[in-house]
């Protein structure tokens, strides 16, 4: 004869289909352990509640962050803030506590290549993930690619809108390629649906007075630069390049090993010359 305490079998997939994964999942523990505490049904309820708060609250972090395409970064904490030449870190820790969101203003990261704009850029996205907006991080060609690659006027609005869409969009890399007439107008658009509303974080390496270099031909980059800057917190990032850096760190490693170790020498030895058999008779 069953037991009483042998949970029904539909009951697992009664709980799945109300949307309570976690209590389905861990039913049987849930159960034992409120037998062995001897819990009211009130209190019951409150543990149920608790936990499948915090389950939809950790999947919706993992969608949302799987949304945002920030790939592999390295975290603030890793960061060697001195660097840089010239930094203003109270402004970055002023945007980490993301009131621009609120407020739908833009961050423009400006520097030169190698000093840690997009890992920067990367880091905010992630830290307005954590609190519970919607991010997208996207390379300006890639964004205009796509925007340019639309054939039809409907493919182009639903782009737009999926780009519009974020709370915050991170457009990285503007300025390192310059863009036709089309390409600034498609990104005027984008950016004057998103002004005042929603933000953008852009990484570039050019001061805004060398945007004419980016969009040479066309007759909105006035008005694009405006939008953009209207209401806007300006980064600045000044020094050497970290990569560089990195670069110039290994090979001194390199040379040190080679120096100590002769074995860990990345080019292989030299291979001998092996003689053939001797052809001299002996007398």
């Amino acid at each position: 004869m069953p037991s009483d305490n042998t949970t029904p079998t539909t009951l697992p997939t009664d709980l799945q289909r109300l949307g309570l994964n976690r209590t389905a999942e861990d039913l049987d523990d849930l159960i034992a352990l409120a037998t062995r505490k001897r819990w009211s049904p009130a209190v019951l309820l409150e543990h149920i509640v608790a936990a499948e708060l915090e389950d939809r609250q950790r999947r919706s972090v993992e969608r949302r962050l799987a949304r945002a395409r920030l790939g592999r970064f390295k975290p603030l904490a890793d960061w060697d803030w001195d660097w840089p030449t010239a930094f203003d870190r109270p402004a970055l820790e002023r945007i980490l506590t993301l009131d621009f969101l609120e407020r739908g203003e833009n961050v423009i990261l400006v520097g030169a290549q190698g000093l840690g704009k997009t890992m920067l850029a990367k880091n905010i996205a992630h830290q307005a993930v954590l609190a519970g907006h919607s991010a997208l991080f996207t390379t300006a060609a890639d964004l205009l690619l796509d925007l340019n690659g639309q054939e039809t006027a409907r493919a182009l609005e639903r782009r737009l809108r999926h780009y519009t869409r974020p709370s915050i969009l991170v457009c990285d890399e503007l300025g390192y390629l310059a863009y036709d007439a089309r390409a600034a107008d498609l990104l005027f658009q984008l950016v004057s649906r998103r002004y005042e509303h929603r933000s953008l974080l852009i990484t570039t390496n050019l001061p805004f007075k060398h945007w004419d270099t980016v969009f040479p031909n066309a007759s909105c980059a006035v008005a694009l630069i405006d939008r953009l800057t209207h209401h806007v917190e300006i980064l600045v990032v000044e020094g050497r390049s970290y990569r560089r850096r990195e670069a110039e760190l290994s090979q001194q490693q390199r040379k040190r090993r080679r120096r100590t170790d002769p074995a860990t020498d990345d080019d292989p030895p030299p291979r001998r010359r092996q003689r053939g058999p001797s052809t001299s008779v002996e007398k």
